[in-house]
């Protein structure tokens, strides 16, 4: 097919949207070296053992992150446990608590590791550890460990999901469907002519 016989609009927009998932692709990219970078600042400070105030609000969240803090549970809210590791990689259970804070706000408190469920009857009062991400906000990891339950493996900042070097992959093999199947097309108009 000759160049001046391609569709002109049809090959603007296909080019077009191959150009878009192509900078996607570039972009994932450099979000992965992002993400490492961040990874890397927090693996620095969770070495620091200069205590951080618990962060009570979003924009506070980052810079406590893997950081240790402290906090007083005024009254546990409820308990719960959750499947987790202790620092030698045995699977258990975190006994976790939901507190109301001193000065105000919640925070969930995962209390320590044991093998097997227990009700918690846990009342409260001081507790030391290192700050960690969750889906619902920041939570203190308890470092020594609560209520006689063993030490729960620290949060780990290699442990956060990084997965834009595979949308990136995602985005360049899109834009190259793309580009394959426009071919196609305009071969088969080209014999359809």
């Amino acid at each position: 097919m000759k160049l001046r016989s391609l569709p002109i609009m049809p090959t603007i927009i296909v080019a077009a949207a191959i150009a878009i998932m192509i900078a996607l692709g570039f972009w994932q990219m450099s979000r992965a070296d992002e993400k490492d970078a961040m990874v890397e600042r927090f693996l620095a400070v969770r070495e620091q053992n200069e205590v951080v105030p618990f962060p009570r609000v979003e924009a506070d969240i980052d810079a406590a992150l893997y950081r240790r803090s402290q906090v007083n549970c005024t009254q546990v809210l409820s308990t719960r446990s959750t499947a987790a590791r202790d620092p030698n990689g045995t699977s258990g259970l975190a006994q976790v608590a939901l507190c109301k804070l001193a000065g105000g706000g919640q925070a969930e408190i995962m209390l320590g590791w044991t093998a097997r469920p227990f009700d918690s009857l846990w009342e409260g009062g001081p507790v030391t550890g290192y700050v960690a991400p969750s889906k619902e906000g920041p939570r203190l990891v308890a470092s020594p460990p609560t209520f006689g339950l063993q030490q729960l493996a620290p949060p780990d900042p290699r442990d956060l999901p990084n997965n834009h070097l595979a949308y990136a992959g995602q985005w360049f093999f899109f834009a190259l469907t793309a580009l394959i199947m426009y071919i196609f097309v305009l071969r088969g108009h080209a014999k359809g002519s």
